[in-house]
């Protein structure tokens, strides 16, 4: 397809531009993906914020987004599995396949991953995307564009939930009801985990978990966190408790609230990087810690979870912004992060 598209670009710290680009071409192994919803991701308004993540600094022009959802309108010579009209979610990372994490089947780790919106790599805040066919997952009838493009941040959630070892007769807690916070709490529902309790400190956060189907929240700035903890297990704790906060505080909690013997997920990044925790209590209680990075063969179990009814991915959105709104999105998704949960972008209109 022949033409150019609308590209959203970060052209420097709080400022979005657009710039015209040729619609990419798709290789042999490749499909071309009309972009329908591009979801904003934390790491988006952090690059946004700062201009860096760690060692990822962002060169503008940058173009930020990862969590894509479309229509293939072009199919490349070898691609089998898919044609044009297919609706797909897109999973955002391209593997070596050849070091030894792929090899392992631990393809997150792979240390020559090629991933949207991670520098130098752009990403999807755009009309067109060509993106390899394998990474392209089609879409039941019964799930939208729109969960497919959400299909990423849930993929987190049930990563954590299997990292975790999450399975029916739990009591767990998630730490944090952001978007991450949010799908990991519906990923251990649909587990099977007998009740999941939600934390944080804002109420309208709160209110959106209880909606998504929580079994409670806790409010930490009314209520005292470990107090009502064991309350609700009889004083024995907590049997998995996924931490998305980032926080030294939420951190700490989880650490206190936990059941000996049990696993706590660690999923949120510190502004710092660094935490104090109290280790000597976790040596007492013989504490499994687990981590995230990304996520692995999930994609079919994440859509699978949405068409069946398992996971209301559409409930998280809160906020939804045009392609032109993009200086729009960004500013109101930094500035008002109490009241927003998920925001995304609609690339295109008759989506």
């Amino acid at each position: 397809m022949e033409g150019k598209m609308k590209v959203a670009v970060m052209e420097g710290i709080g400022k979005m531009g657009f710039e015209e680009r040729s619609i990419p071409v798709p290789k042999a192994d490749e499909v071309l993906v009309k972009l329908d919803y591009v979801g904003i991701c934390g790491s988006d308004l952090h690059y946004y914020e700062t201009g860096a993540i760690g060692d990822y600094v962002v060169e503008p022009p940058f173009v930020l987004g990862h969590e894509p959802g479309g229509v293939v309108v072009e199919v490349g010579a070898d691609v089998k599995h898919l044609q044009v009209g297919d609706r797909v979610a897109l999973e955002p990372g391209k593997t070596c396949g050849h070091c030894e994490f792929c090899k392992q089947g631990k393809y997150n780790l792979c240390p020559d991953v090629i991933f949207f919106a991670t520098p130098p790599v752009d990403g999807v805040f755009q009309e067109y995307v060509a993106h390899e066919a394998d990474l392209c997952f089609k879409l039941p009838e019964n799930v939208s564009t729109l969960e497919g493009a959400l299909t990423e941040p849930l993929a987190v959630g049930f990563h954590a939930a299997i990292q975790g070892d999450a399975h029916l007769g739990q009591k767990a807690v998630v730490m944090g009801a952001g978007c991450i916070g949010l799908v990991s709490m519906m990923a251990l529902k649909a587990r099977g985990v007998s009740e999941v309790y939600v934390v944080d400190i804002m109420e309208k956060r709160l209110e959106k978990a209880l909606e998504l189907g929580a079994d409670g929240v806790i409010n930490g700035a009314k209520e005292d966190v470990l107090e009502r903890a064991f309350q609700l297990t009889g004083g024995k704790g907590m049997d998995l408790i996924v931490e998305t906060a980032g926080t030294e505080i939420t951190t700490r909690q989880a650490i206190q609230i936990a059941k000996k013997g049990s696993n706590i997920v660690l999923v949120g990044y510190s502004k710092t990087g660094e935490m104090t925790l109290p280790m000597s209590l976790v040596l007492d209680k013989e504490l499994t810690f687990k981590t995230v990075f990304r996520y692995r063969h999930i994609y079919p179990m994440a859509i699978d979870a949405v068409a069946s009814g398992k996971v209301n991915l559409k409930g998280i959105v809160t906020d939804i912004f045009s392609l032109d709104e993009a200086q729009k999105a960004m500013d109101y998704s930094v500035n008002n992060k109490a009241d927003i949960v998920k925001a995304v972008i609609k690339i295109a209109q008759d989506a």
